[in-house]
Formats: structure tokens, sequence, C-alpha cells
């Protein structure tokens, strides 16, 4: 299972999506959820999937958030070298001489650009802002702006692969390990019958803001959510207070803007189902998608679960499946006992 769980996510990572051009990996995410549920998207280019009774009483929005961060041409200069911003919470530590993809015309290779050490009079370590970095394609300003135009996005460049223990390794695991979640959890109950109506939205932008969220859960109308994003794991220098454990299951959130009764719920079912997970407790709003959801239209009672990652934002990150597979679990069985 955790073979095709791999390859499922792989092929996840690998579609493009930065906020608000979300269209390539949303292409790829309804055809995982298309054997399972009924899809279907809206104006801002969220996708939904659904599957339980539709006249159920109960309507339970499930949402993870299709977007990863990138970089945005801004211009191109005499030289041909691509002038960029983030879009998205791209960490600029990262930046300077990583391969990235340039989604002009075509894809193409580039590398932003990194001042030698030799000529940085020893400031080496002073990092500039995103808008001064530059991205190098290799050749000449009119090939360049023949196939490349301000506006255009850029994701990085690195191949999906598998470490040691079942981890994985890949850009935009933040949120494609949490859209897996989901279309695990709907292949545990596409069998079933269920009590309540669920409505799995991948939703659009949350790098950017969350608005994706805020207008799929207004036309959903759903009367309580689960938001399901990544969290923080443990590694050098991060608090253990802070960070859930690679390996040690979903991360339940606590926090003022989350519904006390569903996180206690969702701890008890974890418990009764020897799920390894742990408590996240957060002291004011969660920077999720469960802040914007919590409040839609009169109110959702919305839960969060998180799934541990390691170096979020980076071309990098790390997850366990173990995790994807065990916070799919939670869901499922959550979704088995609403009424």
């Amino acid at each position: 299972m955790l073979q095709n769980l791999k390859e499922m996510l792989f092929r996840l990572c690998g579609a493009a999506g930065t906020p608000g051009d979300e269209s390539e990996v949303r292409a790829v995410v309804q055809r995982e959820f298309a054997p399972y549920a009924k899809t279907g998207t809206d104006a801002l280019g969220n996708l939904t999937a659904e599957i339980g009774s539709k006249d159920a009483k109960t309507h339970l929005l499930i949402d993870a958030h299709l977007d990863q961060i990138g970089l945005i041409v801004t211009r191109i200069d005499d030289k041909g070298f691509l002038h960029v911003d983030r879009c998205g919470g791209t960490d600029r530590r990262v930046m300077p001489g990583t391969a990235v993809t340039v989604l002009g015309k075509k894809p193409l290779c580039g590398v932003v650009c990194c001042m030698p050490p030799h000529l940085t009079g020893g400031k080496e370590e002073e990092i500039p802002e995103i808008a001064e970095m530059t991205v190098d394609l290799g050749c000449d300003a009119e090939t360049v702006k023949s196939l490349v135009h301000p506006g255009d996005r850029i994701v990085f460049r690195t191949e999906p692969k598998e470490l040691l223990g079942g981890r994985v390794s890949a850009p935009g695991l933040d949120n494609r390990a949490s859209i897996a979640v989901m279309v695990r959890c709907a292949q545990m109950l596409a069998d079933e019958p269920l009590r309540c109506r669920v409505t799995f939205l991948c939703s659009t932008r949350e790098e950017v803001g969350g608005q994706g969220a805020v207008t799929g859960a207004y036309l959903a109308d759903p009367t309580q959510a689960i938001a399901v994003d990544v969290g923080f794991a443990m590694q050098p220098g991060v608090r253990p207070e802070q960070c859930g454990k690679l390996g040690g299951g979903p991360m339940i959130g606590f926090a003022p803007v989350l519904d006390r009764t569903m996180s206690e719920r969702l701890v008890a079912i974890a418990e009764r189902e020897k799920i390894p997970y742990k408590r996240d407790v957060m002291g004011g709003e969660t920077g999720t998608n469960s802040d914007a959801i919590a409040v839609t239209k009169t109110g959702v009672p919305t839960a969060l679960i998180s799934v541990p990652e390691r170096n979020m934002h980076t071309p990098a990150e790390i997850i366990d499946l173990r995790d994807i597979e065990a916070t799919a679990r939670l869901i499922a069985a959550y979704v088995r006992e609403v009424e």
C-alpha cells in the first residue's frame, strides 16, 4: 500500500501549481479522485470531490490546498536575466543557486543567480530580497523574451525522491501530502454506506491568503469541517512543543479558532484505533485554511489535522508515508462515526 501511496504522491508533486495557476495539478488530482468520487470545479479553480449521502443532515467539508510556493517573473532585462518576486511564502534563504523550472511557452530549465563567495567581500551570509534576485536561462535576451513573459511562474526543479525508512523528499509536499491524505481517505470510504455527506475541497491560493478556501467553504455550506495541512516535524533547532515527529502520526490541532469538541473527538478516535498522534497546540490563529473556514457564513465548527514535515517551503521537503496513511485512517474513522 505504501508503494502505491508513494507513486500517487510523486504524481501530485510532479505537477506544477503556484497560487492562482493551479490548473496542471488540478487536472492530476481530478484523475486521482475520479474512481472514488464525483468531482467538479468552481469559478476560483477549486476542485471538489463528493461522496456519501447528498441529502444527509450532516455535511462534512475536508479541505487541503492545491497550490505550492514559487516565483513570478516581473521583468526581463536587456541581458536576458529574469527578475522575479515571491509567489507565496518562498524562503529566500534557499534560493541562491537553486535549479528552477520557468513555466513559459514551454518548461525551461534555469538557475537562480548566486554571487560567488570570493566576490562578496566577506558578506556571503547576507541574502538579498527575492525581488533583487534574478534567474539565468543561459541564453540571450531576444530568445528569452520570445519564450517568457512577465507574469509567468517558476517552480523548484527537484525530482521527488524516496529516502530511507519510508520517507520521501520533494518540492510541493506542502500541501500535496494533504491532497494525498484526502484521496487515500476517499479510497478507504469508497464502497461504504455513509450517513453523512462529505465534500473534499482542494482549494486554491492558500499560499497568498486562502481565497480558495473562503469561496469554496461558502459554496459548500458545510455543517462542520476538517482542514488538512502540513505541520513542523522534529529536526535540529525546533523546540519539541512546536513540532510533531516523522512517523509519529497526525498532529491534531488545538487552538482558539478550532472546535475543541471535534479536536477531542479526533484524539479519542486515534487512541481507540491505535493511531499515533500528537496534540498540536497554538495560542492564536493556525496559519491554515481552518482560520477562514471556521468563520464562513454564520460559522463552521472546524478541526485541523497536520502531517509532520521537515524543511517546509524549500526544494527538499520531507514527509513520512506512514503519516499520510495514518492521517487518512483517522479522518476515515471520523467520517464513519458522523451521524
